[in-house]
């Protein structure tokens, strides 16, 4: 008892030296609960007229990984980072009106990767994990099935439509996530021909890069990482001239940035590989744009030099500038996509930055554009397993420990935690005491019940947030295809124009109206 007691105490003197837990004296009275109440009950009652504009723009925002618990601890991380409780603030998704809740499965997977979730919320089709673009009759690896299976993604309904459109990501542009907008692809980690089996390459399937570039030519805007799979094997990075793993991989000796460049030069086509050009560039002077800045994925936004790449804001900032320039509209797609990887490898709070982050874009996005004609979505793919918990106090720190210890081991525990991952650690055959360490480091890994080299995803439904033309249809439990199919339908493109073209037609006119058109003698002879 007496050593339990004394755990405690240390518990409760470490967490002393986080964050003053506590809550704003004005929350004791119940004056504030209720005018709160009602303030938002005014909120919710202006929504009874629902927006039935037509959408001239469509924005998807995609948070990898970003499940119901992350969406949480960003809130109150965002708070925090402003010396507030946290609990209490609000995202930029939580002002959104329109809330749903998607159902994540792949076709073959209970749990699922973000490949055939990305098929599922961009082509509208659900798909096998692993594939991109392709429907689940496609197989894993097997290029002999690609044929005939292909499926096209909103974005290129959005450009047979004549909108501009943009895929603006942290991670590499060829990832599972952005793949999926224009690649049709039997296995996701075919980056460049180089991680393609030769039989593969043999029987005619492309590469994910390759078809970045030929699929669908003229995307009018391009941001992320991957340079390295654009460039000849062992061509030199840029950036990064005396470290060969950064170096080109194609075996094909296909230069694609500058395919990409001799093309578009003429027509206002920009390449820029680190943020003085991007920021530098004139918008309304820009018409195509491909920014490589890293030969992989973007750095997490905690390790972010800050004077040579830039942050998912500002590219989404300088996309939307080009974008709105079409008086058809544009469609964008936007990735927060390292916050998986933050999760994957138990890194907690690179993943919560990363979700502020883009949470952020979606701020800047929102200052852009207006609801009026305007649909703004924000989802995940898929959720992870990381929770928090252990009736931590209002206000603690969202890194910090729980106000108890283990009664079992009578140790200290943080309040994230992971159910599996490399987080999970025995010193001397028993689990790590965290008071030993520094678990605010940016890098330290949350302990994990069940060890993993990688964390895995998580099988739970996560949100949709939609504000703008027809975002009510993004309402209740939805399996996950059937966003592309709603954004298509407020933006009359893809297979949902038909209301469009009858909402365009001339009304009929009724009794009063054929008195005015023909006059009240005619009328009354045809009644007659």
């Amino acid at each position: 008892m007496k050593l339990r007691l004394l755990l405690l105490l240390v518990c409760c003197a470490l967490a002393s030296g986080q964050r003053t837990a506590g809550f704003p004296e004005q929350e004791k009275e119940p004056k504030f609960w209720n005018d709160w109440a009602q303030k938002t009950l005014d909120k919710a009652l202006s929504l009874q007229t629902l927006n039935k504009n037509r959408a001239q723009n469509l924005i998807l925002f995609l948070g990898d990984g970003m499940g119901v618990p992350t969406v949480t601890a960003a809130r109150i991380l965002k708070g925090q980072l402003r010396g507030q409780p946290g609990e209490e603030g609000q995202l930029e998704m939580d002002k959104f009106p329109f809330v749903a809740l998607s159902k994540t499965y792949n076709t073959d997977a209970q749990v699922a990767d973000s490949a055939g979730t990305a098929t599922a919320y961009l082509c509208g089709v659900k798909a096998n994990a692993g594939t991109v673009g392709v429907s689940a009759a496609a197989v894993r690896s097997q290029c002999n099935t690609t044929q005939g299976n292909e499926v096209t993604s909103i974005l290129r309904w959005a450009k047979d439509a004549g909108k501009s459109v943009g895929i603006v990501t942290t991670t590499r542009v060829n990832h599972a996530t952005p793949s999926a907008a224009y690649a049709h692809c039997v296995d996701r980690d075919w980056y460049s021909d180089n991680e393609m089996p030769a039989d593969a390459v043999e029987a005619g399937c492309k590469d994910i890069a390759r078809q970045l570039f030929e699929n669908i030519p003229d995307i009018d805007v391009i941001m992320g990482g991957g340079r390295k799979y654009m460039y000849p094997k062992n061509t030199t990075d840029v950036e990064y001239p005396g470290q060969p793993k950064h170096s080109g991989t194609r075996k094909d000796g296909r230069n694609l940035v500058k395919e990409w460049v001799d093309r578009n030069t003429e027509r206002k086509g920009h390449y820029v590989w680190n943020k003085k050009d991007l920021l530098s560039l004139n918008p309304t002077k820009v018409d195509y744009l491909l920014g490589l800045f890293e030969p992989a994925d973007l750095p997490y936004d905690l390790e972010r030099n800050k004077e040579t790449d830039p942050s998912l804001s500002e590219m989404v900032e300088v996309a939307i500038k080009i974008l709105r320039r079409n008086p058809n509209g544009f469609y964008l797609l936007v990735e927060g996509g390292r916050i998986d990887h933050g999760h994957h490898e138990g890194k907690a709070k690179h993943a919560l930055h990363e979700a502020v982050e883009m949470d952020r874009a979606i701020g800047r996005a929102d200052l852009m554009t207006s609801t009026s004609d305007t649909l703004t979505v924000v989802t995940a793919d898929h959720s992870h397993l990381f929770g928090f918990g252990g009736y931590t106090q209002r206000g603690n720190s969202i890194f910090g420990l729980a106000a108890m210890v283990s009664d079992v081991d009578q140790k200290p525990f943080t309040a994230i935690l992971y159910g599996n991952g490399p987080g999970y650690k025995l010193v001397d055959g028993a689990r790590e005491n965290v008071s030993t360490v520094d678990y605010q480091d940016n890098s330290y890994l949350a302990q994990a019940a069940v060890p993993l080299s990688s964390e895995t995803h998580g099988g739970e439904d996560v949100a949709v947030f939609a504000k703008g033309p027809m975002a009510h249809l993004l309402h209740g439990v939805h399996e996950q295809n059937y966003i592309p199919h709603a954004m298509a339908y407020a933006a009359c493109i893809g297979q949902n124009r038909a209301h469009c073209l009858a909402s365009a037609a001339p009304p009929r006119p009724g009794l009063a109206g054929l008195v005015g058109l023909v006059g009240l003698a005619t009328v009354m002879r045809l009644l007659c």
